[in-house]
């Protein structure tokens, strides 16, 4: 090798047609490209389909700040929506989808306390009338006449009846006037009841002999209904809190112990119940005001008095002597 040739730089170049390289990164961008388009078509029709005032307030939607959004602020229509079934809405929505909320679970722990509730109190009604039980094999008076002592247990509570059995009627006959032994049952019993917070329901019964009259005058309707607040006088007086009535009824013949024979002397007897929490419950449903708030109003406002009836006919001296 020649000096010459020491410093000299060879270049070789391949011979024949060069390989193209293919690049294939055109096809994504294509595709996002395509994808864009797609959806600007779709807003666009979307925009064309919505009613000019509702894409108001789709503007106004996406203009709120994020922080207005969450704690609260400008509100859009919800009864209507841009698809069938969901939210937002700007378009009638016929068929809208149930919504969870958090208060069926709300409401689901609120009946299941209940229910254990309306237990406890079943348990303590039993309770009673264990006591009840207990003290009328105990007391001397109730020990006498413990035949016309029915205790047992209904839907409303514990229920406690007094029934006439000869020779010891309740009642005089045809009167509310109460026999002295009548009222020492009575007084005995009204103590116990306080021993629960439950109200207690005060009911008449008769047996079907009429009065002469029938029910045109004083009727066994009325009797049963003085009777029934005779024994409330009487359980009151024996120690029983007064405000632990819940109702007064009078049912004359109308629930007869003895079916077959609604003149069986039986028939005539006092009912006290000491109500669950479900049927005290109930009846304050009941007894609810359903009239409107505008009735109300109306009942309660004043009538205005009539000219023609009221005061001295115009003209005349009104007569202002007082009878002797």
């Amino acid at each position: 090798m020649s000096k010459e040739d020491v410093g000299r730089v060879v270049i070789r170049r391949p011979h024949g047609k060069s390989e193209r390289h293919h690049d294939d990164s055109w096809k994504i961008a294509y595709a996002d490209f395509v994808t864009a388009m797609m959806s600007f078509f779709l807003v666009m029709w979307l925009v064309s389909i919505v009613p000019k005032k509702e894409l108001q307030g789709v503007a106004e939607y996406f203009r709120m700040p994020l922080m207005t959004a969450i704690v609260g602020g400008p509100k859009m229509d919800t009864s209507t929506t841009i698809i069938p079934g969901g939210s937002p809405s700007v378009i009638p929505n016929k068929d809208p989808l149930p919504q969870k909320s958090d208060d069926d679970a709300l409401k689901k722990a609120r009946n299941s306390a209940q229910q254990e509730e309306d237990r406890n109190d079943t348990r303590r009604l039993e309770g009673l009338k264990s006591d009840i039980d207990t003290l009328i094999k105990t007391d001397p008076v109730l020990k006498e006449f413990k035949n016309q002592l029915l205790l047992d247990m209904t839907p409303d509570g514990l229920r406690v009846e007094i029934v006439d059995k000869p020779p010891h009627p309740m009642f005089a006959t045809g009167k509310a006037q109460v026999q002295p032994y009548m009222g020492k049952i009575l007084r005995r019993l009204g103590p116990v009841f306080n021993k629960l917070p439950n109200k207690v329901t005060i009911s008449g019964h008769t047996d079907a002999i009429q009065y002469a009259t029938g029910e045109r005058e004083y009727s066994n309707w009325e009797l049963s209904a003085d009777r029934a607040n005779s024994a409330r006088k009487e359980l009151v007086a024996g120690g029983m809190d007064e405000g632990k009535v819940k109702r007064i009824l009078g049912l004359s013949s109308s629930v007869s112990l003895v079916k077959d024979n609604p003149n069986a002397a039986v028939n005539r007897r006092i009912s006290l119940v000491v109500l669950n929490k479900s049927a005290e419950r109930r009846i304050d449903e009941q007894d609810a005001v359903g009239t409107s708030s505008a009735q109300l109003k109306d009942a309660l406002s004043p009538s205005l008095p009539d000219p023609e009836s009221e005061g001295a006919v115009e003209g005349e001296e009104a007569d202002t002597s007082i009878p002797q």
